[in-house]
């Protein structure tokens, strides 16, 4: 009796199991990327908002209070909520300014938050 060359049937069905619960990986892995992308444009949009402010708060001339404030601006159609905290530092001469950004007004989910010093104006 000839035999024959060529993979079992048994042999297709190993590698045809192997081939499929690699491939679910990658689609599992691809999702989950996919499913963050909308969480990424919140975060660099909420950074913008974030850094647009405290440009804004270090253009001001005057040295800042200490204190709090609160506002509101518009950047790609949504509604950003900032939050300006001006805290004394050790040095007399400068104060720290923290700027968060969240989609609501009762900051209870902070996308973004930066701080910086500035200085007394001589």
């Amino acid at each position: 009796m000839k035999r024959s060359r060529g993979f079992t049937l048994l042999e297709v069905l190993v590698a045809m199991t192997v081939f499929a619960t690699a491939a679910i990986a990658v689609i599992n892995t691809a999702n989950i990327q996919l499913s963050s992308i909308p969480i990424l444009r919140e975060r660099t949009l909420a950074g913008y908002v974030a850094h647009n402010r405290m440009v804004d708060a270090q253009l001001e001339n005057a040295f800042p209070e200490i204190g709090s404030r609160n506002g509101r601006t518009e950047m790609a159609e949504r509604q950003w909520y900032w939050r300006q905290q001006v805290i004394k530092a050790s040095d007399e001469n400068l104060r720290l300014i923290r700027v968060s950004v969240s989609l609501d007004d009762r900051f209870e989910g902070i996308l973004a938050e930066v701080e910086t010093y500035v200085a007394k104006p001589d």
